[in-house]
């Protein structure tokens, strides 16, 4: 039996839900499968009061072959399941670290947050690969508490798990994690420039550095040196990389 208690403490356990906490839900799982729909990235639902999954899209990547009522069924088992040894026992130390963090905000501020991090899961062929997954409250008990969670998941764009962070709505400041000391740091998020974010976007249109040097009137060396310090900001090594990192992080 896979120990579903090493992802719950007193402190991510829901006991009882109340009749205006029901209200809340109406009919939004209807919203969660439209955005399904229209993403390629996996959502899943978290139900912290059932401890399990609620709802499970049928985008592939995170499913590692099953089905999604497969999946669903599974619940936490899933991880003991289809996550590598050493990123499960860095699941547990995020859940730790993120509830404690998320213990000390304020009530009224509690939704703004997101907690993003890297793992590996094993796909339906045996091959490891390294996601991003980000986790975001949906309801609140009347105390404060997450009752459920939408989780994203997509191909990762660090090379190695871990990249703890968590990130507020509408602030510049991200908080990073120190898996070594078990603390949490501010620093402010990466900013570009207009010049790199014309770059990413006119990349994202599917133009050749040819084409974005002639659309913005530059040299092609200048595109290039533009390109080059964008890879040193965000730590990667090519445009493909530059672009999940700035849809995943809403830098464009």
């Amino acid at each position: 039996m896979y120990e579903l208690d090493k992802f719950f403490s007193k402190k991510n356990t829901v006991d009882n839900i109340t009749n205006q906490d029901y209200l809340q839900t109406e009919n939004y799982l209807d919203v969660v499968e439209a955005f399904a729909r229209i993403t390629y990235k996996s959502i899943y639902i978290i139900d912290y009061q059932k401890k399990s999954f609620e709802y499970v899209s049928d985008n592939p990547l995170f499913l590692c072959g099953l089905m999604p009522e497969q999946v669903k069924e599974l619940g936490y088992a899933f991880y003991f399941r289809n996550v590598i040894d050493k990123d499960l026992n860095l699941l547990f130390q995020i859940n730790e670290s993120g509830f404690d963090f998320y213990d000390k905000l304020p009530l009224d501020q509690r939704k703004l947050y997101t907690i993003s991090y890297d793992f590996h899961i094993i796909n339906e062929k045996g091959k490891e690969i390294l996601v991003n997954h980000k986790l975001t409250p949906i309801f609140l008990t009347s105390d404060g508490k997450i009752w459920k969670a939408m989780c994203i998941v997509a191909l990762a764009t660090n090379q190695t798990a871990g990249n703890i962070t968590i990130s507020k709505d509408n602030s510049d400041i991200i908080w990073k994690y120190n898996e070594e000391n078990g603390s949490w740091k501010s620093e402010k998020k990466i900013q570009l420039t207009e010049r790199e974010l014309e770059v990413l976007r006119l990349h994202a249109m599917g133009l050749t550095i040819n084409d974005i040097a002639g659309k913005l009137f530059l040299s092609i060396d200048t595109v290039k040196f533009h390109r080059r310090k964008l890879f040193e900001k965000i730590e990667v090594q090519n445009i493909t990389d530059a672009l999940s990192y700035a849809v995943n992080n809403k830098l464009i």
